[in-house]
């Protein structure tokens, strides 16, 4: 009788935690959280808890399950209480859960890359559902994407926005490469601005790399030289194929690859954190004795 069974009302996030030298670090943290927190007003809901409490108790949950490197998901849901589509009578429920999770989209998927086809379901448009909000309900639509895409012989698909141009992929934000530039679809409505989606891009304007944030037209992604799928479940992951139209050389490409390397490179701390990304699971034990 949860209203969320019924009703599809939640909002929640997925964080990928890292091993590191220094131990295990969840990586944008409050980013999340506060993605969280938005999505949250966006549906009326309030957690009741503020992000401090939120990012505390994900570390917590972490550390006390004693994992390196796992994916935290915490999500907030309306309860028992409202039978109708009106959900004042519903408590809203918050829980953390963490598990070990590899490769979004199987094993090698990293390095081999993945074939998609142009999904025949498309994105919802602009003041139907809100897209920029990561609600559960929104996600019956992915499912239809995935599934289908599954039955015809691919990993993944990519949905197109109601005016046909690109949009995302069934749970990820989309790239390609075309002449040295790097593009992905404007924040239009139809997808999530994705926070791996904001890593590549602060990435590629550091590594020097044009970036152009546009409307994408389908046949774009035929011709593109590169293309790849962001998010934090599935990192960077290289496009090999479209509608079983190769991409470029049929692998990941040299921009693909470059960028792939120094995201992983600060996630898993072989790199200096210069953005302020990865948050330790574990206090150094100065900061502990200091407190």
């Amino acid at each position: 009788m949860s209203h969320v069974v019924h009703y599809g009302s939640s909002v929640f996030e997925g964080i990928r935690c890292y091993r590191t030298p220094d131990g295990p670090a969840i990586f944008r943290l409050q980013d999340h959280i506060r993605r969280l927190q938005d999505s949250a007003r966006v549906l009326r809901m309030d957690s009741g808890y503020s992000d401090a409490q939120l990012a505390g108790a994900c570390l917590g949950l972490v550390e006390r399950n004693g994992l390196e490197e796992c994916y935290v998901r915490p999500i907030l849901l309306r309860g028992v209480g409202a039978a109708g589509l009106d959900p004042a009578a519903s408590p809203v429920d918050s829980y953390i859960i963490c598990w070990p999770w590899g490769a979004y989209l199987g094993d090698g998927a990293l390095e081999r890359g993945v074939d998609v086809c142009v999904s025949s379901w498309q994105r919802p448009g602009p003041n139907t559902h809100p897209a920029l909000a990561k609600a559960g309900g929104n996600y019956i639509s992915s499912q239809l994407i995935t599934m289908e895409a599954v039955a015809n012989g691919y990993h993944e698909g990519i949905a197109l926005a109601p005016g046909g141009l690109v949009s995302e992929g069934s749970g990820q934000n989309v790239f390609l490469v075309k002449r040295g530039r790097l593009i992905t679809p404007a924040i239009d409505g139809s997808m999530l601005d994705g926070i791996t989606r904001d890593c590549v891009l602060e990435l590629a304007r550091e590594l020097g790399i044009a970036v152009s944030e546009q409307r994408v037209p389908r046949e774009l992604l035929y011709g593109a030289d590169e293309l790849f799928f962001t998010g934090t479940a599935a990192e960077i992951t290289p496009i090999r194929s479209v509608d079983h139209v190769v991409i470029g050389g049929g692998a990941a490409g040299p921009v693909t690859r470059r960028l792939q390397q120094r995201l992983l490179d600060i996630a898993r701390g072989r790199a200096p954190d210069s953005y302020g990304w990865r948050t330790p699971v574990r206090r150094p034990e100065s900061e502990v004795a200091a407190a």
